[in-house]
């Protein structure tokens, strides 16, 4: 179970040197399948605040977000599978159903839920299926600071879900936010102890990782 942070996909524009190796190397493992999971990122921040400015309720905001991560998602199903009428999954029943007849498999935001990003519906995805959750998004992990803002910042190698969990709830949920992991995913890794890795968007660290090899990032368990 990957989830794919939208700043990673499209940061200011398409990332197609980071897309080509990622599906190259996802594609090498014969024996794995995969079910991603893309985020929203900056083009839902961008639709999200117009409509905040307008007025609109943070469930309708959290609608056009929704809407992104699926646009994103067909993108990616365009780009793997090469299919233009590649489903994109709404319920965790047409997920594994897809699984069954494909070895990677792309979704955004299967439904509104309050308080939920595209990484609450990642860690719902792998209770379902039973399998290891990777957040990729593009910072190395976890920090005490967001790095990109404060050179003090200190790389968190590892957390305890707990821990992990009231770092998380410390911030106000938002439609639109950026974060290494939302609210609602915490929650769901505390409760299942899913052991969950963060990671950035270096192809060759997130291929170690699922060799079991050594890899640079955060582990949450």
């Amino acid at each position: 179970m990957i989830s794919l942070g939208g700043s990673v996909l499209v940061p200011d524009h398409i990332d197609y040197v980071f897309l080509k190796k990622l599906k190259t190397m996802l594609m090498s493992f014969k024996d794995r399948k995969f079910v991603i999971v893309s985020g929203g990122g900056r083009i839902a921040r961008l639709y999200i605040e117009a409509l905040k400015k307008e007025g609109l309720s943070i469930k309708n905001l959290s609608y056009a977000g929704i809407a992104i991560t699926r646009i994103n998602a067909k993108f990616l199903a365009n780009f793997f599978m090469k299919k233009q009428h590649y489903p994109i999954p709404t319920t965790l029943k047409e997920v594994e159903n897809l699984l069954k007849k494909h070895n990677i498999v792309f979704c955004g935001a299967l439904r509104y839920e309050p308080d939920n990003t595209s990484d609450g519906t990642a860690a719902e995805i792998a209770v379902h299926l039973d399998g290891r959750f990777i957040n990729v998004t593009n910072v190395k992990g976890l920090y005490t600071k967001d790095p990109r803002k404060h050179k003090d910042a200190k790389f968190i190698s590892r957390i305890s879900w707990d821990d992990f969990y009231e770092i998380a709830h410390r911030m106000e949920y938002a439609p639109g936010q950026h974060f290494v992991l939302d609210q609602h995913a915490a929650a769901i890794i505390k409760k299942r102890r899913i052991v969950t890795c963060i990671v950035d968007n270096d192809v060759a660290n997130l291929k170690s990782l699922l060799q079991g090899k050594r890899f640079v990032g955060t582990v949450i368990g």
